[in-house]
């Protein structure tokens, strides 16, 4: 008789050799059954048993016939890409992005929703809703082909706990936010921290490949990093890495756990904003603040130039907190600093010159606004697994 320990062993098994098949088949397009045997190491009998299952569930198609070695022509498969998606999401300001990809992490449709703000946690859960909704009829996939969904949140996320703290911006604090999520989509989700997921984007897809130990900085409506140290997202014992908006940089106030940090709330986006419109009176919110402020600074304006001065510096001082602990090999600029152009650079460099004593390259992100979709597609395509569809 089998016991349950058994059974469950076997199931983890089976798994474990699908995914390895699959894995093959992503690296190896078109390849026979016996082909496919020697890769994994499997015996015939147990890959030909699994091959097809997988063409019953769609996951794998025939595609032709190899060269014959002697015998028969042998049968070619080919992983489908096309079987199942996944659904990546990130929220940034007053954004929201969703994009359906396929199991390859390509980009099949997107679209951009503006948000009220400021925005409450029912209403951003009520946006996701009504986005995918607008996604799938737009595209006409079936909402049952779909694994899962990896959403980016501003603030410290659990991924364990399914669980966001300090995020003002939302009103999530400690809310069981990956569950009702769950329940109002129909669907399992994973959550990450939004700027995690833009470096994960660049990592694997932009101008972080090739680099095993990096930082990402990001200033938008806040400010923050991401943190890749020998190939893996370091995300800190309680989940609260790179939360550098709580670094205390520039004037402290009167700080009141669960606002925004000391950091951001002099440097970000709205802050810097603030300061602009009291000394430039053409600044507009419709355009890059940083751009404006470039702009006016090149036509002669004191105010802007020292404005400009004043951002780099203070941005600068969180680049060399973060580089003097990580001492990373590559640091990304995103968000607003891909805006300070090349007399910006040159400040940064300069002063991280004086001040720490190994400096990294330091190059923009190139995936721009894609970047948070991408590493959110990754994750997802990561936590739930094609073959985990027929395990649930």
């Amino acid at each position: 008789m089998i016991g349950r320990g058994q059974t469950g062993n076997a199931k983890l098994v089976k798994h474990i050799n699908r995914e390895g098949i699959l894995h093959q088949l992503r690296d190896n397009p078109r390849v026979s059954r016996a082909d496919l045997a020697k890769l994994t190491e499997l015996s015939r009998p147990c890959v030909s048993a699994l091959v097809d299952e997988m063409i019953m569930e769609g996951l794998i198609s025939e595609v032709g016939y190899g060269e014959s070695k002697g015998g028969r022509k042998p049968i070619l498969l080919e992983y489908n890409f096309d079987a199942y998606g996944v659904i990546g999401a990130v929220f940034e300001g007053s954004t929201l992005q969703l994009a359906i990809a396929n199991l390859k992490g390509e980009l099949l449709v997107s679209r951009t929703t503006n948000l009220p703000h400021p925005m409450d946690g029912e209403m951003a859960i009520r946006s996701i809703e009504q986005g995918l909704d607008t996604l799938l009829t737009a595209s006409g996939f079936p909402k049952e082909r779909l694994l899962g969904m990896g959403l980016g949140l501003p603030g410290i996320t659990q991924r364990s706990a399914g669980t966001v703290s300090y995020a003002p911006s939302t009103g999530w604090m400690g809310l069981p936010v990956q569950k009702e999520i769950e329940e109002a989509l129909g669907l399992p989700v994973v959550i990450e921290n939004d700027v995690n997921l833009m470096t994960l984007g660049e990592f694997h897809k932009g101008i972080g490949v090739g680099h095993s130990n990096l930082v990402y900085m990001y200033a938008g409506t806040g400010i923050g990093a991401g943190m890749i140290i020998d190939g893996q997202l370091y995300r800190g014992a309680n989940e609260a890495s790179g939360e550098i908006g709580y670094m205390m940089i520039g004037p402290i106030g009167n700080q009141v756990k669960g606002e925004y940090g000391v950091f951001e709330r002099n440097y970000s986006v709205r802050a810097i904003y603030e300061k602009a419109i009291r000394i430039l009176p053409s600044i507009g919110p419709d355009r890059s603040i940083i751009q404006q402020i470039v702009e006016l600074a090149n036509l002669g304006s004191d105010e802007a130039q020292r404005l400009f001065d004043d951002i780099c510096r203070h941005w600068t001082y969180g680049i060399a907190n973060v580089t003097s602990v990580m001492d990373p090999a590559l640091l990304i600029l995103s968000g607003e600093m891909l805006h300070i152009g090349d007399e910006g650079i040159r400040k940064i460099q300069y002063w991280l010159n004086e001040w720490v004593p190994s400096v990294p390259i330091i190059k923009m992100a190139t995936l721009g606004d894609q970047a948070g979709l991408i590493g959110a597609i990754h994750c997802t395509l990561e936590a739930f697994p094609s073959t985990a569809k027929f395990q649930r």
